[in-house]
């Protein structure tokens, strides 16, 4: 799990791309250089940008106009003259919303000579965010909640609040007149762009009326605030403008790229269980939909996957599930897919599996996940759990693996790219 983290560290991926000639002549080419990092891994990225050479020198140079980040906690260290933003995340907050604006201010008071670099990480979307006119914070936070309570995943997640932002869904590039170059570590299945930190400066395809399915499909749009309902339906019969779409003239000069993917956590696990005398297979498709239910399924494939390989087996793969609540409880999604995962790893023989979020956070807990064997009930009826699937039952996932010691905490690692599941299968 550690060589997987360490491999999509967001410092060591800036430095890397900083060096690329085409990334090097940009710099040197612009007037002045403005920077705008947003997302969990903005300090490392933000630190390893001013650290490297070529900005290093621009600084130098008096070109450095300027350093807007947001991320989740304050560094004990940043770059001078660094406005850091301590935003909110999976909400956003009031610092959110501030932090978003001075994005804005920075792109708008751009000139069309300068370069303005996009530094952004999984959780940007709820870090930075700004409410389209007449959306209240508070009206925004409450729907976000609501589709992820509903078991909504990223992707439709991303297409509402696109339709409540007044700066994702590409409209931060378009409130600018200068270049625009957007390096961007991917915390979604298929490294969309649009959907990292919801895509502020990239085309977005998504549109008003299936931001209102979304609604209708995580709930009932009756359940939502009536402001952002009304905003939506306006939106879909003509009366707003839609966020940019592709070839939009605005977004002409903004470039976008993905530095850092989920496969890059997958090589770096891979290295080291291969380090360490295991065989190695990579589950072929991305793990989403319901963690309960998707687990289940993903005990069933391995077992077909790994057939008569050689053992020791280490299975590795990456994904995003999504988590209905119905209880009362506290937990995350890779604490309910670990939890689903253990009834069933007899059938592999002896196994030990976790599955955990990169970023080092799962939901609203100081886990990053959990660890599971073939032994984790018979330790929980040692440990007097009598009934270990009412914790399932009300999401209170976080309660029975703290119980058991086999929570993951490794704090936050300031990087993210989505979850890992690892499964080891002994001979």
């Amino acid at each position: 799990m550690r060589a997987a983290i360490d491999a999509v560290h967001g410092g060591r991926l800036i430095e890397h791309v900083l060096q690329e000639p085409s990334v090097r002549i940009a710099l040197q080419h612009a007037q002045g250089l403005h920077v705008i990092a947003a997302g969990k891994a903005a300090a490392a990225m933000v630190h390893a940008c001013v650290a490297s050479p070529a900005v290093a020198s621009i600084a130098a140079e008096g070109r450095l106009r300027s350093i807007v980040a947001v991320g989740p906690s304050r560094p004990e260290s940043l770059p001078d003259r660094t406005e850091w933003f301590t935003g909110g995340h999976p909400l956003p907050t009031p610092e959110s919303v501030s932090a978003a604006q001075r994005a804005l201010d920075v792109a708008q008071g751009a000139s069309a000579d300068d370069l303005v670099l996009v530094l952004l990480s999984g959780g940007g979307s709820a870090l930075m965010a700004k409410p389209a006119h007449g959306i209240t914070l508070e009206k925004k936070q409450q729907t976000a909640r609501l589709v992820m309570e509903h078991g909504g995943d990223i992707h439709e997640l991303n297409t509402v609040r696109k339709h409540l932002s007044a700066i994702k869904g590409g409209q931060l590039a378009a409130a600018s007149p200068a270049t625009m170059l957007t390096l961007a570590i991917s915390d979604v299945v298929g490294d969309d762009l649009s959907v990292i930190a919801s895509g502020p400066t990239v085309p977005d395809a998504s549109t008003f009326a299936a931001a209102l399915e979304v609604l209708d499909t995580r709930g009932d749009r009756a359940i939502y605030p009536a402001a952002v309902v009304t905003r939506l339906e306006r939106g879909r019969q003509g009366e707003l403008p839609e966020t940019p779409k592709p070839g939009d003239p605005r977004l002409a000069r903004s470039d976008a790229r993905v530095i850092g993917r989920q496969g890059g956590a997958i090589e770096g696990a891979r290295a080291a269980a291969e380090s360490l005398g295991y065989t190695v297979q990579v589950m072929p498709e991305p793990v989403t939909g319901e963690a309960r239910v998707t687990a289940v399924d993903h005990v069933r494939r391995i077992a077909q996957l790994i057939g008569s390989t050689a053992r020791p087996v280490c299975i590795l793969s990456s994904g995003e599930t999504t988590v209905t609540v119905r209880g009362r409880g506290k937990g995350g999604r890779n604490q309910e897919f670990a939890f689903a995962m253990a009834g069933h790893l007899a059938s592999l023989g002896s196994t030990v599996a976790a599955s955990v979020g990169t970023d080092g956070i799962d939901g609203p807990t100081d886990a990053a996940g959990a660890i599971v064997d073939t032994t984790t009930f018979t330790r929980a009826q040692a440990a007097g759990i009598t009934n270990p699937q009412q914790y399932l039952e009300n999401n209170d996932t976080y309660a029975f693996f703290d119980r058991l010691g086999d929570l993951v905490r490794t704090g936050p690692t300031n990087t993210n790219v989505g979850d890992i599941q690892i499964v080891l299968v002994g001979g």
